[in-house]
């Protein structure tokens, strides 16, 4: 790491903690030629996600676009922002651990509908609604019978 300061090339790590809930390490580096002290930030690479739509179409994997549809779903329920932030987080978790750099929506689909059951069932009925493009009464009917089912 070169030294923001005199540009040498060499510095010493004199602390490390770490960041962004251990998304990124801080390290407190000091440079070996003029013995000035700057930070740096270290996290893992990660590659763009393609998101392969329904009509195969393709674009970029944006965890915005995930958290509004959420939103959506859990509009004027008890479901704190926080925890659809941190629903999105851990999808994206799970998409970036995963080796497959092209992902079909539906698999993206199908992890929120879990994370949502868990979280809030009204949610995830209309999730659900808006996913599988329920056609009539009879669809969304099944839908909630395989929920109440479940309990």
């Amino acid at each position: 790491m070169k030294c923001p300061y005199c540009a040498h090339p060499e510095s010493k790590v004199v602390d490390s903690r770490p960041s962004d809930e251990g998304a990124s390490i801080r390290r407190r580096r000091e440079c070996l030629a003029c013995h000035k002290r700057f930070t740096t930030y270290e996290t893992m690479e990660s590659l763009p996600l393609v998101v392969i739509k329904k009509d195969g179409s393709r674009q970029t994997f944006d965890k915005s676009k995930l958290l509004n549809g959420m939103i959506r779903a859990c509009e004027k329920r008890p479901v704190p922002f926080g925890k659809l932030e941190e629903i999105a987080n851990e999808i994206e978790q799970v998409l970036q651990n995963d080796m497959d750099r092209e992902i079909p929506s539906a698999k993206i689909g199908e992890l929120v509908m879990d994370r949502l059951r868990e979280v809030d069932e009204v949610a995830y009925v209309r999730f659900a609604s808006v996913y599988r493009q329920f056609k009539d009464i009879g669809t969304f009917m099944t839908e909630l019978n395989k929920l109440l089912a479940e309990k």
